[in-house]
């Protein structure tokens, strides 16, 4: 379910990095590190993107919201 796509391509990662919800990506984040390879972490969730080629940096930047996003990509390496 965390990894699954809306008819966008869109992960839920996508969609809280959009709409600038720090809170729901962080319980994303969590359930990340219990369910998935860290593999699977930064290919399909930090790196993953939609049907136009969009990563969620891509669409938090859109959206004035990347600033929520800086510390996952460090994140990422200490798992």
């Amino acid at each position: 379910m965390l990894l699954g796509t809306d008819k966008y391509g869109r992960t839920a990662w996508h969609i809280g990095a959009e709409w600038g919800n720090s809170e729901n990506l962080q319980k994303l984040w969590e359930g990340a590190k219990e369910k998935q390879t860290p593999e699977e972490i930064k290919n399909k969730l930090l790196l993953g993107t939609d049907k136009y080629g969009r990563t969620a940096w891509h669409i938090a930047g859109e959206e004035g919201n990347s600033e929520i996003l800086k510390n996952y990509g460090i994140e990422l390496k200490r798992i």
